[in-house]
């Protein structure tokens, strides 16, 4: 383990709180009193039909956008009035690919731990021990523009975890991948929470995604419709199938199944 990684004991057990955020874009209400509480080692799946504020609350976690009301806690601290602190403790897979792909992996790779300042030394070292844990360590000095849409993911979580943030933030990551690329990243996802204790909001649409989570956040007309487990999800809407209860809460939206 990376000795400048916290171990999970001593990281606290919630690690990301949104408490009754609202925002609301003119007329339109995106987010109307939206709560979430995650800890740590815990992957909470986010799901939405289109419009239903995803994006919108991605926004406000990530410092994009402040809330009209509402606040929010990363690792206890106040994005409001101490958003370096409480950024420095996040990590983030954006749905628009971000790399720059002229440039080569290790360069990318080089860019954010530079904005990041970590120590040139460490940040080889988390680097290369980081693309070997993916089975991408000879793809150091490739340019991005040569590797496959799965290898680029993979690449933007390595970069997401250099700064060995507390909260992984995963914003529709797997689109456009293949079944065996959205599998693979979806394992180091899980390897992550399972060995370093880090928690992770997934945002997806494809239901395969969501089975597996510790909990599940649904999200309509910018409310929460349903936060728990996927269990308590069936129980709540008297459905057999993850599909049918998430219908059950948002119809007539039809949620993305994956037909391989």
């Amino acid at each position: 383990m990376d000795p400048h990684t916290p171990h999970n004991a001593d990281l606290p057990d919630t690690v990301l709180v949104a408490h009754d955020l609202h925002k609301a874009y003119g007329a339109h209400q995106a987010l109307d009193g939206v709560s979430l509480s995650l800890r740590r080692g815990q992957r909470m799946a986010l799901l939405g039909p289109n419009g239903a504020g995803k994006s919108t609350l991605l926004q406000l976690l990530t410092g994009w956008f402040t809330p009209d009301t509402g606040d929010i806690t990363v690792m206890g601290h106040a994005l409001r009035s101490a958003a370096p602190q409480a950024l420095a403790r996040l990590g983030v897979v954006f749905q628009q690919p971000a790399l720059d792909l002229d440039l080569s992996v290790r360069a990318n790779l080089r860019f954010h731990s530079d904005l990041h300042g970590l120590p040139s030394r460490l940040a080889e070292e988390r680097i290369r021990a980081d693309l070997e844990r993916l089975g991408l360590a000879d793809q150091l000095q490739r340019p991005c523009r040569v590797l496959s849409g799965g290898t680029r993911r993979k690449i933007e979580l390595v970069r997401a975890l250099l700064h060995r943030p507390a909260v992984l933030l995963m914003d529709e990551a797997t689109v456009g991948l293949d079944p065996a690329s959205r599998q693979q990243l979806l394992a180091a996802v899980q390897e992550l929470q399972r060995d370093q204790g880090v928690a992770v909001l997934w945002a997806t649409h494809l239901v395969e995604e969501v089975q597996g989570a510790d909990a599940v956040l649904v999200l309509h007309q910018g409310r929460v419709r349903h936060q728990g487990s996927v269990q308590a999800l069936l129980a709540l809407t008297d459905q057999s199938s993850l599909e049918q209860a998430f219908l059950s809460l948002t119809r007539p939206v039809v949620l993305a199944t994956n037909k391989g």
